[in-house]
């Protein structure tokens, strides 16, 4: 089964969890890593910052994303760093 009837045929994740997947999906490099901003998650699919973040958790409950913490070399948090795994 590929990844996208994978994610698909979840019953157990939301719409905007599928979207989001999708859209991680589509912005990652070879090796399915992304570093897009909630906001500009939000602005690009039309949703609300917590709509994304509630996704996000989902989709990192689910176990079809990773969701690692990035940081500035001042040490303030960047965007997170995402990787898809499914």
């Amino acid at each position: 089964m590929s990844w996208f009837d994978t994610i698909y045929a979840d019953n157990d994740v939301s719409a905007h969890a599928k979207a989001i997947y999708m859209y991680l999906k589509h912005r990652g490099n070879t090796e399915g890593k992304s570093f897009p901003s909630v906001p500009t998650m939000a602005r690009e699919l039309h949703l609300s910052q917590s709509s994304i973040r509630r996704a996000l958790t989902e989709l990192v409950e689910h176990h079809y994303i990773a969701r690692d913490p990035r940081y500035r070399r001042s040490g303030a948090r960047s965007s997170n760093l995402y990787t898809v795994l499914a």
